[in-house]
This record gives C-alpha cells, sequence and structure tokens, in this order.
C-alpha cells in the first residue's frame, strides 16, 4: 500500500480555494487536493449531472501534446505506442485509445484530439491520467522517433460540464460548442477567454471537457455556476456516473497487465490496426482477438441492495471463485447495486448466474451488459 500523503504536500489545482469556498470536503486524490462531495452530497450531486448539468473539476489529468513536422508523421508515431488509428483521425476529431507495453499490457488510457486548423496539422493533443502522468511523459519521451517531441502543459484548468442541459449552459458563453459533434473539438472563446473544448466525458451524458487557461479557470467555472442549471460536483458522483455507464478506471478495472480484449475495450482498435499490428504486445492481442481472451471485464447486477466493492470475489453457484470485482457500488439511477469485474470468458455471457462474496456472505449477481444506463451522447443529425 502507498504511504500516506500529507496535506501538506498535496498539488491544488486553479479551482482548489473556489471548493473550499463552495463547502466542498476536500481529500487526497492521485497527488493532488480534490473535492470528493459538496454540501449537497453525492447521491443529489449525481442526480444533478443525469438531470440537469454538473461542473467536475479534473484539472489533475494531465494534458501534453506530440508535435511533429506533419500529422502524418506524429500519428505514426503515436501509433507505434498505442492500437488506434491516428493517420486517418480527421481533423478536429477526438479519440479513446490506450498505451501498450511490449506484452499488451495498458500503461494507461487517454483522450486525443487533432487540431480543427490544418495550419497545426502536426500537432496532437493528449489528456492523461493525474496518477499516470509521470510514467506516461518518461514512456512517451524513451520510445518517440527524433522528429517527433512531447510537450508537456503546465498553464492550464481542465473542466468538465455534464448532463443533458451542459451544453447549453456552456454554449451560453461559448455559442461555438453547440455545433460540436460527439468526439469533436474546436479552438473558441469563452466570454472572450480563447478555449479549448471537446464534446466529451466520463459519464455517458451529453457535455464538454474544457481546457481552459489556469489563471481564467475560476472565472469560468464561476460563470458556469451562477447558471441555475449548473452545479459543482465531485469525485463521489463522477465515480458512480462513470461505473453507471461502464467506462473503466485506470489502476482498478484495467492495468499493466490487462489488454484491451480482456479489459472489453476493444472499440478503441480500428479495422485496420487490429489486422496490420505494429504496436506493442500485438502478437498477444492479435491472437486473443482471433482466439478470444481466457478472462473478461463484465457487467455484474447484484439482487438486493448490498453493493459489492472492489476486491471481493466472484464465485460460481455454491462453488469455486472464478474472478474478482474491480469497482463496484450502488447505483443511483439503476436503483440497485452494480458492478464491474474479471471472469473467465466461459462465465462472461449475459444472463450468467454467479455469486459475489462480500464479508463472507455469497449474494447472487448476473452478468450484466454494459452500459448500465443507457449513454446519452450527442449524435449530430444527418444533413
Amino acid at each position: 500500500m502507498a504511504e500516506p500523503v500529507a496535506e501538506t504536500d498535496l498539488k491544488q489545482t486553479p479551482l482548489h480555494d473556489l471548493h473550499v469556498e463552495l463547502g466542498a470536503r476536500m481529500v487526497p486524490f492521485a497527488g493532488y487536493s480534490m473535492p470528493v462531495q459538496f454540501k449537497a452530497g453525492i447521491m443529489a450531486e449525481h442526480q444533478q449531472t443525469r438531470s440537469r448539468a454538473g461542473l467536475f473539476d479534473v484539472s489533475h489529468m494531465g494534458q501534453a501534446f506530440l508535435i511533429g513536422p506533419d500529422h502524418e508523421t506524429t500519428a505514426r508515431a503515436l501509433e507505434a505506442l498505442t492500437p488506434s488509428n491516428f493517420v486517418e483521425l480527421g481533423l478536429g476529431r477526438q479519440r479513446y485509445t490506450v498505451l501498450l507495453n511490449d506484452n499488451g499490457g495498458i500503461i494507461d488510457d487517454l483522450m486525443v484530439t487533432r487540431s480543427i486548423s490544418a495550419d497545426d496539422d502536426g500537432r496532437l493533443m493528449l489528456v492523461v491520467n493525474a496518477a499516470r502522468k509521470d510514467v506516461d511523459y518518461a514512456h512517451f519521451r524513451a520510445r518517440l522517433p527524433e522528429n517527433v517531441r512531447l510537450e508537456v502543459v503546465e498553464d492550464r484548468a481542465l473542466i468538465a460540464v455534464q448532463g443533458p442541459e451542459a451544453v447549453a449552459a456552456v454554449a451560453a458563453h461559448a455559442p461555438k460548442a453547440a455545433e460540436l459533434a460527439f468526439m469533436s473539438a474546436s479552438s473558441m472563446e469563452f466570454d472572450g477567454i480563447d478555449c479549448h473544448i471537446a464534446r466529451a466525458g466520463y459519464t455517458g451524458e451529453d457535455g464538454v471537457e474544457m481546457s481552459v487557461p489556469a489563471g481564467a479557470a475560476e472565472a469560468i467555472a464561476r460563470a458556469l455556476l451562477a447558471d441555475d442549471r449548473v452545479e459543482p460536483i465531485g469525485l463521489g458522483a463522477r465515480d458512480s456516473l462513470r461505473l453507471e455507464a461502464g467506462l473503466c478506471l485506470y489502476g482498478h478495472d484495467i492495468d499493466e497487465t490487462t489488454s484491451p480484449v480482456e479489459g472489453n475495450i476493444t472499440f478503441c482498435m480500428q479495422k485496420r490496426r487490429r489486422e496490420e499490428g505494429g504496436f506493442p504486445g500485438a502478437a498477444r492481442i492479435q491472437a486473443e482477438l482471433r482466439d478470444g481472451s481466457d478472462r473478461v471485464r463484465v457487467g455484474l447486477r447484484l439482487d438486493g441492495k448490498a453493493p459489492a466493492r472492489e476486491g471481493a470475489e466472484i464465485a460460481l453457484p455454491g462453488a469455486d471463485v472464478i474472478g474478482t470485482v474491480t469497482s463496484g457500488g450502488f447505483a443511483p439511477t439503476v436503483g440497485a447495486p452494480i458492478a464491474m469485474g474479471f471472469v473467465p470468458r466461459a462465465q462472461a455471457e449475459t444472463g450468467t448466474q454467479l455469486e459475489l462474496i462480500v464479508r463472507g456472505r455469497r449474494l447472487p449477481a448476473t452478468v450484466a451488459d454494459m452500459p448500465f444506463v443507457p449513454n446519452r451522447y450527442y449524435r449530430k443529425p444527418k444533413s
């Protein structure tokens, strides 16, 4: 177990003072002092995001750029480290991917965005997990070709606004945000402040993630929170929302031992990359794509009201342990406990009856489709 971090050693985001002013309960998270909840509480914050809009401080995440002489050079350098297709990533488009080790395990999962401007075509923006920033940056620097460099951004904050009314609230200050399709991004002004806004998020809801100048973050957050559609949301509700959406949390549901096939995230691998390979661990991953992996991440619905947390054992009914829960808790939108975990491929089919062992009790559970709550990502109408 990691040594506890002293409060004085924790980093602060540009919104730290605002969180304290708003009555947040602050906790250590990935080396930062972060709000786990505000006065309304986790349940109310979860429901606020599902019904209206929530503002999340995600400035602890790492922001960086890969910069090369042209798009194809930069894209191929990234393709040598990940299993996704970046050569054909369009202008202003965003893609989820994973950084792989030589055995096909996941070093981190990250978002990659190509600039909307053809004048900046040799640049790809990266957003990486807070706890993996140093690992990721060292990996990139050790493996990038000489004509592609990593530029880490230290002077920007990251604000997510999520929920069915999120984009309308942002567009009141940045009208171009309403024009974005899901997984697209553009530079634009928010009340005259230059920002980079992507239509994406980590809740299963429509919404945006805004990369903004650190010095302007508090003004932007206050402007959004002045809208009665928007409330501040902490890490607690962020976790319950992403769990209902069936989304992985690095270090829990995926790690350096997990392949994309085992993690059930092969959507990050486009057809050309699946067929051509050329990424770390390709032999293992292509074999798993062809033959199936020995284990796979599945969703689990529990009977009753008792939740199963990370580390709970998964067993066959009345028989042996076959797996482990990696994320779990009560799902406010579902009104029942849910979980995710790894089981052998033979037990991964939807509807399979299993048991989760919680404090010595065997709780009935069923393998369920994910997401547990239907995603409501925005799709532009076809013209």
